[in-house]
């Protein structure tokens, strides 16, 4: 038989608990236990008036984002949608039943003025890295560190040849960000290779070809986290050049010691990571070992010798080449005394000519050159720290674990959906980056921290 129709009826009288509509395995309910935004008030106060109307709670604003961010909803129009119709997020920001939602605009405004000029997202992002410190998931002993390219919201075909410079009618906030940063190492001061292509929209975006794909503008996302459950440590943005990531490296580990007071023993990274000053700085600097591979163009296709079949003598400060021959920085003294070190921070060490005419290895060793020159950084010591470690266990345990920050990265464009931002402007890089880091990591507290019963 069928069933009668059903009308919907208006009820004098309702009992009606958000509580108890929100599933108890909800990933906004697990995520909750975490989040502490009590501070967040004294923190912004400063940035407030003490006259005029009452302003959009900061709160409410921060438990938004953290939805979006979470959630994959890029848009923070259709975020106002959302968590005005989804009965868990209206729960998650404590609106109730007949709460109103701010208007999308709002978190422009917020995001323009104080929420950067008190660095809120900032202090958002560190305030989950020490939750995860608390509950147990950070072990300080080891770090990894990559780059990932996230593509920029600029229309390539507008692109103009980097020779050319900005078109004079450029203009809006994030051209005068650019130019803000053009000094900044992370930004505008690492390189100066002139780019290939710029975008008067997002001048601060590098042109790159470094993936698969066509070239297209784009800045980097620099992780650094901790090897036991992969939490991030610290997040930074940077254009799309090594010069600036190794840059962010350095950046990160040094104000994760500040802030946290963790040192790790080991850093696990690719070979981008691995060039002489560098290795130089984790060595002698800070006492850390790297498990990195050294970035090394010494080695030759040709056949010959390569600087590998020499052997160095600290002590003597010399090389010994296969044929027992001695390579040293002077052959003879000159009435003017000359710098161990070029420019390019580089030692050279010759051999006698008189020692490679006579040499029956000489096709194999210097076919082309009347002497053989082996260069040598002034570095070379941290390099060959790096080497040993390359032959280690725990070398190729470190390897393994490196993979962890690549699945972040994956998870980031694939999950949270930020394959391209939707933001301009180095500060609206800064922005999305730090807001992405701080909903994975909340995302892994809810994960790995089980609901108690």
């Amino acid at each position: 038989m069928m069933g009668e129709r059903t009308v919907m009826q208006e009820a004098l009288f309702y009992g009606f608990s958000l509580e108890d509509h929100v599933p108890g395995d909800h990933l906004l309910r697990s995520i909750d236990r975490f989040v502490d935004l009590s501070s967040i008030r004294d923190h912004l106060k400063p940035f407030y008036s003490s006259t005029g109307r009452p302003s959009i709670d900061p709160e409410l604003m921060v438990r938004m984002l953290i939805i979006g961010y979470c959630m994959g909803i890029r848009s923070e129009r259709r975020l106002c949608e959302e968590v005005h119709l989804n009965l868990a997020y209206r729960w998650f920001c404590r609106l109730g039943l007949d709460g109103a939602v701010p208007n999308h605009s709002t978190f422009s405004k917020n995001r323009h003025g104080r929420f950067r000029d008190s660095d809120l997202l900032r202090e958002l992002f560190e305030a989950t890295v020490r939750w995860c410190i608390e509950e147990g998931l950070v072990g300080g002993e080891g770090f990894a560190i990559d780059a990932s390219l996230i593509r920029a919201d600029v229309d390539r075909q507008r692109a103009v040849p980097g020779s050319e410079g900005l078109p004079p009618e450029a203009a809006g906030r994030a051209v005068t960000e650019y130019l803000a940063v053009l000094d900044d190492a992370a930004f505008g001061g690492a390189t100066p290779v002139v780019p290939k292509q710029l975008a008067p929209t997002d001048p601060a975006a590098r042109w790159t070809a470094a993936s698969r794909e066509r070239a297209f503008f784009a800045y980097s996302t620099n992780y650094l986290i901790d090897l036991d459950h992969a939490v991030i440590m610290d997040v930074e943005a940077t254009t799309s050049i090594r010069q600036a990531e190794v840059t962010a490296q350095r950046t990160m580990i040094e104000r994760t010691q500040k802030r946290f007071g963790l040192w790790p023993d080991r850093l696990v990274a690719d070979a981008g990571y691995g060039d002489a000053p560098n290795l130089a700085w984790l060595v002698e600097d800070k006492g850390i070992e790297p498990h990195i591979p050294v970035f090394d163009k010494s080695a030759r296709r040709d056949g010959s010798f390569e600087r590998a079949d020499f052997t160095f003598d600290h002590e003597e400060d010399r090389y010994t080449c296969p044929g027992g021959k001695e390579l040293r920085r002077r052959n003879r003294n000159f009435a003017m005394p000359r710098k161990d070190a070029d420019k390019d921070d580089f030692i050279r060490y010759r051999a006698r000519k008189a020692d490679c005419d006579a040499c029956a290895l000489k096709p194999q060793c210097c076919p082309n050159a009347p002497v053989r020159k082996i260069m040598r950084s002034i570095h070379e010591s941290a390099r060959d720290v790096a080497r040993n470690i390359a032959t280690s266990d725990a070398y190729v345990t470190s390897r393994r674990q490196r993979k962890k920050v690549e699945m972040l990265f994956a998870h980031l464009k694939r999950i949270l959906k930020i394959d391209r931002l939707r933001l301009r402007g180095p500060n609206g890089a800064k922005d999305e980056f730090l807001l992405a880091a701080t909903a994975q990591n909340l995302r892994k507290l809810a994960k790995t921290i089980p609901m108690p019963a």
